[in-house]
Formats: structure tokens, C-alpha cells, sequence
């Protein structure tokens, strides 16, 4: 896997001005960062340049400005990542230009500095060659740490890997290991969770993840079309009747080439969606016509448990039910911890990611003690499924 990329082992950085695309598109307000994940995760390819002598030159977007708007400034961002690093982060008011160059200019090997938000530059999303040399200039390699940005095509994650000697930072190598592990080289069997909404979303994914798992295990709203495709009542539950014919695809398609799919077999139910709403489990069968189904039931939960402990490697997308409103959490939380235990004894290994995975995983304590979760939405659902994105692929050992 490391030979297909070439990563910061690969590169002789001493002295020589290191672009590196980052990801520094952090949760604001009021001018402050009120999470800083994504801040700790880019510190250690920021440090070891800096501590190799390299000139450290940070280039990232933040927001969706049109154009030049302060409010999408990265000034207050490069502030808090000093404080995370520990280190003072020099700030340069644009990504190209005079501003970009004198700041640059300055760089003594072991400095680092921010360059303002790429994206109050309408080129940069279009990728445009102009835009590519005025970053190009700017460094003598370049250093890919932003998986979360590595499904588009821009100037700063793609168009700069053609132009300078490339590498991939160590998030971006980690991320890159450990989904190459969990899907392109797993310890089988595999199984993977997908929970959420909608099928419609993720049609893709549940393809693509068919070819490639032994198992896959179906939560959320998304299990309840499958109900209902299986004749079973749903009530007034989340629910995508235009898919129905989709579903029985997927299931005559699992049969065929023998792949186990993992359907809850009793659910919590409630007649109003809100906290602490009276609610019941009951089997599938039992769902009444008011029925909201909110979660999975205490048996599927168990039955979910133990196909983990028979698997090797999980790769997780999506909650098992409405976590965000208890008890409508239990589902998410039992299957999580469970999944975290076998993890830490050894026996699984667990590969997770999408904002509401992460949040659910978070919510139940059990994150920290996955092998690996991605903090990369968009960019980590198109690899499960099985996508070619452009600013990892620019990185490849050529």
C-alpha cells in the first residue's frame, strides 16, 4: 500500500518551502473554533516539517465565499492551530500574489505560515492553470494532507499535485492505510454497517460494498424500505416507496452471489418523534399503523453483536436509528460500544466515517477506541464507494 503513494518518507524537506493542503474547514463561532479535530489531526505532518527544517506554507479553504468576505477569513483559524501546535503560525492575507510572496519570502526553515482561504479565488474550484502556477510558485514540494478535500478536483488539491513533487502527509497516509486495509486488503470476513435515511443517498455505496463484504448490516430509516419491500408493515415510519423495486434488487442480487444481508428483526417504536416519547420494542412483524419505527429492538441489537464477534474488519456509514433523541440512541450506542471492546481485545479491526457516524460514535464514547475513523464525509463515502478521487490519485507513485 505505502509503495502505490508517495508519502513524507519519500521527501527531502530541509531548508525547501513546503505547500501543504490542509484542512482547516473548522465549526466557528462567533470567531471561534468550537472544534478543533481537525486542527490536532493535521499537527503531526505540521510539526514534523517544521521540526525538519522545512518552510511550512499552509494552504486551505474555508466556507463557501463568493469571492473575498471576511467572515470566511483563515486568520482566527491560523490562530487557534498555534495554540494546538505550540508554535507561532505567521498569517499571509492571500493565497497568491505580492501579499503570498513577501510572506514566503520571510519564511525561515522551521517557520510556518498560513495563507488566506483559497476559495475567496473563483479559480481555485475551477482548477485553472493560471491560479495552479501562482500557488506553484509560491513552494518547491507539495504535501497532500486533506483526504476531506481529496474528492475534488481544485487547484490546491489536485491541479499543484501535477506541477510539484507531491506527497501525501501522514493524515492523509493514515486515512489512505486504513481504508486500503479495511477494503481493498481486509482480514475477512467483513462486514459493514450502513445506517441513516435514505437508500436514494447511497445506492452507490451498497453496490460497491455488495462486491466487496461478506456481510452487510442494514439500520436506520433505510431498513425500513427493505421491510416494506419484504410485504412487512412499517406504520408511519421513514420510509422510500419509490425504491421499493431497488431494495428487492439489492437482496435477490446478495442471495445470488452469497453475500449474508443483516436485517433488524424487532424495532422501538414510538407515535411522536421527540425525546422521551413513549415507546416499545416489538418484532418486525408487530409494527402498528401508527408506529413510528425509531431504532432497532434489544434482540436485533443482540443479534447485530454477534455477527461482529464472528467478523474480522467493519467498516461502519451511518447510524441504526434516530441517536440524536433518546432512548432512540440505544441501538447506535450498544452496537458501538460492543464494536469498541472487540477492537480493543484485538479480534476486529473497525474502519468508520460521515459526519453522522462520527457523531453517533462520539455521543456513545466509543470513537477513540476504533481503529480508525474518518472525519472525511463526502470524500470517504465516494472511496467505499468505490470511487477514483482526483487529489488522491495525483499522489501515486508514478
Amino acid at each position: 500500500m505505502t509503495t502505490k503513494f508517495r508519502t513524507l518518507d519519500d521527501a527531502n524537506v530541509s531548508g525547501k518551502r513546503v505547500l501543504v493542503r490542509v484542512d482547516l474547514n473548522v465549526p466557528m463561532e462567533n470567531g471561534r473554533v468550537t472544534d478543533a479535530t481537525r486542527l490536532t489531526r493535521i499537527a503531526p505532518t505540521v510539526l514534523e516539517l517544521a521540526d525538519k527544517a522545512a518552510k511550512v506554507i499552509l494552504l486551505a479553504h474555508f466556507g463557501r465565499p463568493k469571492g473575498r468576505d471576511a467572515k470566511d477569513s483563515l486568520k482566527p483559524v491560523a490562530e487557534a492551530l498555534a495554540k494546538v501546535l505550540g508554535r507561532p503560525v505567521k498569517f499571509a492575507d492571500d493565497c497568491i500574489g505580492d501579499a503570498a510572496e513577501q510572506a514566503v519570502n520571510a519564511l525561515k526553515g522551521g517557520e510556518i505560515l498560513c495563507l488566506e482561504n483559497t476559495r475567496f479565488h473563483k479559480a481555485e474550484e475551477k482548477n485553472e492553470p493560471a491560479f495552479v502556477e501562482a500557488l506553484a510558485k509560491l513552494g518547491d514540494l507539495y504535501v497532500n494532507d486533506a483526504f476531506s478535500a481529496a474528492h475534488r478536483a481544485h487547484a490546491s488539491t489536485e491541479g499543484l499535485a501535477h506541477k510539484l513533487p507531491a506527497y501525501a502527509g501522514r493524515t492523509m497516509q493514515a486515512e489512505l492505510e486504513a481504508l486500503s486495509k479495511a477494503l481493498d486488503t481486509p482480514q475477512r470476513p467483513v462486514a459493514a454497517i450502513v445506517g441513516g435515511a435514505k437508500i436514494s443517498t447511497k445506492l452507490d455505496l451498497l453496490g460497491n460494498l455488495l462486491a466487496k463484504v461478506d456481510t452487510l448490516i442494514i439500520g436506520g430509516a433505510m431498513a425500513n424500505t427493505f421491510w416494506l419491500a419484504l410485504g412487512k408493515p412499517v406504520g408511519k415510519s421513514l420510509v422510500e416507496r419509490d425504491l421499493l423495486q431497488t431494495a428487492r434488487e439489492i437482496m435477490t442480487k446478495a442471495k445470488a452471489t452469497g453475500r449474508e444481508i443483516v436485517l433488524p428483526v424487532d424495532v422501538v417504536v414510538a407515535q411522536k418523534f421527540e425525546a422521551h416519547a413513549p415507546s416499545r420494542a416489538v418484532p418486525v412483524d408487530a409494527v402498528g399503523d401508527d408506529d413510528m419505527i425509531l431504532d432497532i429492538g434489544p434482540r436485533s441489537i443482540e443479534h447485530v453483536v454477534s455477527v461482529l464477534a464472528r467478523t474480522k474488519t467493519l467498516v461502519w456509514n451511518g447510524p441504526f436509528g434516530a441517536f440524536e433523541i433518546e432512548p432512540f440512541d440505544t441501538g447506535t450506542v450498544s452496537v458501538a460500544e460492543a464494536a469498541a471492546e472487540l477492537t480493543a481485545a484485538g479480534r476486529l479491526v473497525t474502519v468508520a466515517g460521515g459526519g453522522d457516524t462520527v457523531a453517533a460514535l462520539n455521543a456513545a464514547g466509543a470513537a477513540d477506541r476504533f481503529s480508525y475513523v474518518s472525519t472525511a464525509g463526502g470524500a470517504f463515502l465516494e472511496w467505499m464507494e468505490g470511487k477514483a478521487l482526483p487529489g488522491v490519485e495525483a499522489l501515486r507513485a508514478k
